[in-house]
């Protein structure tokens, strides 16, 4: 069929064209922001899930639902080479420009100190942050040194802004749980103080399945401060819609057995529904899609994957790292989840301690992550099958 009208978007963090079974998330969104802006207690949220389920589309999805409700937002990716004040500084000049409030000058300049104040007092002026605020930079607000009374004299500060014009302020993270121990801890505490104060705030983080333990490790009190939501495959209507919503715009049918087929293959990943979509309305030579179509698809939709998805993340470890992911693999066949370390230990016929730096450097890069101790899992679907089918 005609590549021009395939429907199917299969890029990294792009929206599908049918957002299908996230609608008990955006509902509860919807009911969070309208909660919030009448001064009533709400918590925050933290999507958790693997990679390709489509946190960051959910993500950017929340964000517009704030918008629509005419609050300011702001989005930002959390790196784990970076400190929290320069791209949360940005985020919040985004969500406070949105707001639109004409007494915003004092609490641009608080921001402007809040980022200004981890910078070097030798940088030169092209090395600070320059974000185009015309305000002075103010003096003893938000600019303490200690990241969480700074957190959370700014957060205060732009909330009460937001409240004055009736609305809001979101603040989205992406990749939450590469934020540092000291920045996380912080932002705890700033949701907490703001959510004792009514304030009209939200976070929405995103991140790996084991986002909640690293909140639990900087504050205890954080499991009462989130509402935790796990994002998971698709059941198997949500992606059948996610293959006929998007097909029938272009007046393209699938047949019963091609959407059986679609399932087998993908196992309801969102990304997965989205890149074999994508190759077997190419290959299909018209409607309705059969399951042969599938079935002379599957090799091609699988190459891409294996280079673009699983090998494009192979190819950043080093040779320990990979016999490590290859035993994780070999330690559980079946994809059920976690693998204990010690029997990836006894398949490479090594102490567990030895593994230790392979282990350790796989959680950084964020190929394995560890939700429990003693055992870890891939943080791609499918991770294991690829690596297996490489011999």
């Amino acid at each position: 069929m005609d590549p021009v009208q395939n429907p199917y978007a299969p890029g990294a963090g792009q929206r599908p064209p049918e957002l299908a079974g996230r609608d008990e998330q955006l509902a509860h969104i919807d009911v969070v922001l309208e909660r919030i802006a009448r001064g009533r207690p709400e918590r925050s949220i933290i999507l958790t899930g693997l990679r390709g389920v489509g946190k960051t589309v959910l993500l950017n999805a929340m964000r517009g639902a704030a918008v629509r409700a005419g609050w300011g937002t702001g989005k930002l990716e959390a790196r784990p080479d970076q400190g929290l004040r320069r791209p949360l500084g940005a985020a919040l000049h985004m969500a406070v420009r949105e707001l639109g409030h004409p007494d915003s000058t004092s609490v641009l300049s608080t921001l402007k100190a809040f980022v200004e104040r981890d910078s070097p007092r030798t940088a030169k002026a092209h090395e600070r942050w320059n974000p185009g605020i015309l305000a002075p930079m103010t003096t003893g607000r938000a600019d303490s040194g200690d990241i969480e009374i700074d957190l959370v004299e700014l957060l205060s500060d732009v909330a009460s802004l937001a409240a004055d014009r009736g609305k809001g302020v979101g603040v989205f993270i992406d990749e939450m749980q590469d934020l540092g121990p000291d920045d996380v801890s912080a932002l705890c505490a700033a949701v907490h103080e703001l959510g004792q104060q009514r304030l009209p705030l939200v976070v929405v983080g995103a991140g790996l399945p084991h986002l909640p333990a690293v909140l639990s490790a900087a504050k205890s009190y954080s499991e009462r401060l989130f509402s935790y939501q796990r994002i998971d495959k698709l059941g198997r209507a949500a992606a059948d819609l996610a293959l006929v919503a998007p097909a029938e715009e272009e007046d393209v049918a699938w047949s019963a057995d091609a959407l059986d087929a679609m399932y087998e293959v993908t196992g309801g990943y969102p990304y997965f529904v989205q890149a074999y979509g994508k190759v077997v309305w190419d290959v299909a030579p018209s409607s309705p899609i059969t399951g042969d179509d599938v079935r002379v698809a599957e090799p091609e939709a699988e190459a891409e994957l294996a280079v673009g998805f699983f090998g494009s993340r192979y190819e950043r470890a080093t040779p320990a790292e990979r016999e490590y992911l290859r035993a994780m693999a070999d330690a559980d066949p079946d994809a059920q989840g976690a693998v204990s370390s010690a029997e990836v230990a006894r398949l490479l016929d090594r102490k567990p301690q030895s593994l230790s730096p392979s282990r350790d450097a796989l959680l950084k890069k964020g190929l394995v992550y560890s939700g429990e101790r003693g055992r870890v899992a891939f943080t791609v679907p499918h991770f294991g099958r690829y690596l297996r089918s490489q011999g």
